[in-house]
């Protein structure tokens, strides 16, 4: 299979928590070649399926770290551990991104390269929409995957 995979984690009526599945329908809406572009609720398990084969892997998903509202954190997990702080708040599953990551690493899963594309939410309530901080996040996000995609 090879090439890239996009996943854009979420939850629709989370609040900020639907960001990355904004950013996977407007990258699907014309994908780059050589990619896939999945939307994925988040559990752990499945995610290991979802990057199965691809050269690398782009996680897109909702941060609650602390920082601003829609300020965006590049992670490289490729070698380094993840903190499951930054997205265990946002997550309503056991195994979660951060400890698919580490289990995927562990069984020698992971994809050569698995980057993070983490914006901070502030508003996470059932039934609210994105807050305007995080959907102005939106373009940019978009426009760098793009840009880390061409670059590979």
């Amino acid at each position: 299979m090879g090439g890239t995979v996009v996943i854009g984690i979420g939850q629709e009526r989370r609040g900020d928590d639907a960001i990355g599945l904004l950013v996977a329908r407007r990258l699907a809406a014309l994908p780059p070649a050589n990619c896939r572009v999945l939307e994925h609720d988040g559990d752990g398990m499945d995610l290991l399926l979802a990057w199965e084969g691809a050269d690398q892997a782009i996680l897109v998903d909702a941060l609650l770290s602390g920082g601003q509202a829609g300020e965006l954190r590049v992670i490289d997990a490729t070698e380094a551990s993840l903190s499951a702080a930054l997205f265990s708040s946002t997550s309503s599953h056991a195994l979660g991104l951060a400890e698919a990551i580490e289990l995927g690493r562990a069984l020698g899963r992971l994809p050569d390269r698995v980057l993070i594309y983490g914006i901070e939410g502030a508003d996470f309530a059932t039934g609210s929409s994105p807050s305007p901080a995080v959907l102005g996040a939106l373009d940019q996000v978009v426009a760098l995957i793009r840009e880390e995609i061409d670059d590979a």
